[in-house]
């Protein structure tokens, strides 16, 4: 895995798998992915990161 290309780590620290990578692996692990290219988890219309009220 290559920084910058399958992964980068977000302002926590933590390690966010690109969308190359999802697509490298080949299947959706159905856990909500921030750059999933299946959409799981994602509502259709809205915007991702902004909560429901």
């Amino acid at each position: 895995m290559e920084e910058g290309v399958d992964f980068y780590f977000n302002e926590e620290g933590l390690m966010v798998f690109t969308e190359a990578y999802h697509l490298k692996r080949g299947y959706c692990c159905k856990n909500k992915c921030r750059h999933c290219p299946w959409k799981y988890g994602k509502k259709k219309g809205g915007s991702p990161d902004k909560k429901e009220k």
